[in-house]
């Protein structure tokens, strides 16, 4: 499973203005209610109680908040590209301006995982983050996470 698979265009969002996690995740969850149809309070809220488990930041300016919301048929997935890093409770104290979202139904574990493993795989890399911070477009920021899932020549 890769990102490419999980992520739509429409689910690939550049803010500004952005302050506080609260404020984040509010915006991950409109993200995710505009590319897939679903409820924005009900994302909010599961994103919001995960985060209460524990801080979804993985280091280096990145984070996956992810959230189990019932109906889905499939993982998908929204990304956030901040202008301005926010305080997101990492282990190495580094503000987030990198976040890919993740949504399953509570049914889909292993499918949840597999999309968690996969996203903490493409977003350790310091090229591909560098990259995307780079990038000055949705459309550029889209095309970096889809070629990182391209196969690679052998």
């Amino acid at each position: 499973m890769d990102i490419g698979a999980l992520l739509s265009a429409e689910g690939v969002v550049l803010r500004s203005g952005l302050t506080s996690k609260r404020q984040v995740l509010q915006a991950m969850a409109e993200a995710a209610g505009s590319a897939y149809g679903l409820d924005v309070a009900r994302v909010q809220s599961g994103l919001m109680e995960r985060e209460a488990l524990g801080s979804t930041a993985l280091g280096s300016g990145v984070a996956v908040p992810h959230a189990r919301i019932a109906g889905l048929d499939r993982v998908c997935a929204v990304f956030l590209k901040l202008d301005a890093p926010v305080a997101f409770g990492a282990l190495d104290d580094r503000p987030v301006d990198l976040l890919l979202g993740l949504f399953a139904d509570p049914s889909d574990g292993a499918g949840h995982l597999r999309a968690l493993a996969s996203a903490s795989r493409a977003l350790r890399s310091g090229d591909l983050r560098e990259q995307l911070r780079r990038a000055r477009d949705v459309d550029a920021v889209y095309a970096l996470l889809l070629r990182q899932a391209a196969p690679k020549a052998a």
